[in-house]
């Protein structure tokens, strides 16, 4: 086994203590504008945009560094009209017959059903698939250690740096979503993690008039 290899930590850099404090305000007011929309324009946006989106996904801190995850960007037209037949046939067993009771009446607020028409009108789908293992070349299996944790990570940086440009997103989580490894052709050690829907808003686009959580709720000073 080889030694392991150490740089100079090149890329940081310190700022005075009000420098910090704005900036940390800044990221708390753009991310307090987060929301997830189910309204979706059809408008285009350039590739090139999600692309550095999902560059900036892949930054994201894996266990130990095996980055566990591949990511899907879907536009073909036929390829979001099957993943929305498909989606919707999961969701309609969901909402009809698996779901129990606590779980619909904690949706309930949200108004969501098994229509899912954001799927074909997004300009975007992003398949975030997650790899349970490794393949070297030559066929063998290559643990991968905290992966979901590690794909995680980088689905919420790829949604922070989709809100940072100026787009909305939508988390979408059809269970079971194995029809998309078969859609999208995707190997057999990945699972789908999640399907974000990205775009603009519609026009007409509205949201649940939901609050979060207060901080003294969420976080423990000690």
């Amino acid at each position: 086994m080889s030694s392991p290899r150490f740089i100079p930590l090149y890329d940081y850099h310190e700022y005075e203590v009000e420098e910090m404090r704005t900036r940390a305000l800044a990221v708390y007011e753009q991310m307090r504008a987060r929301r997830t929309v189910r309204q979706f324009s059809p408008r285009p946006v350039p590739l090139e945009i999600i692309e550095q989106c999902i560059r900036a996904a892949t930054t994201a801190p894996s266990g130990p560094n095996l980055q566990p995850w591949h990511f899907v960007v879907i536009t073909e037209r036929s390829l979001k009209h099957q993943i929305r037949l498909r989606a919707e046939r999961e969701e309609r067993e969901f909402y009809q017959r698996r779901a129990p009771k606590e779980w619909l009446a904690a949706l309930a607020p949200l108004a969501t059903d098994e229509h899912k028409p954001y799927l074909e009108t997004a300009p975007f789908l992003i398949a975030i698939f997650l790899e349970r293992y490794g393949k070297l070349p030559d066929g063998r299996q290559v643990k991968h250690y905290y992966p979901t944790e590690s794909v995680g990570i980088a689905t919420g940086i790829l949604i922070a740096a989709i809100q940072h440009v100026g787009l909305v997103s939508l988390t979408h989580t059809p269970s079971p979503m194995k029809f998309l490894n078969e859609i999208l052709k995707r190997p057999t050690n990945e699972s789908c993690f999640l399907l974000l829907v990205v775009g603009y808003p519609a026009e007409d686009a509205v949201i649940p008039d939901i609050t979060r959580k207060e901080f003294e709720d969420v976080c423990t000073l000690v």
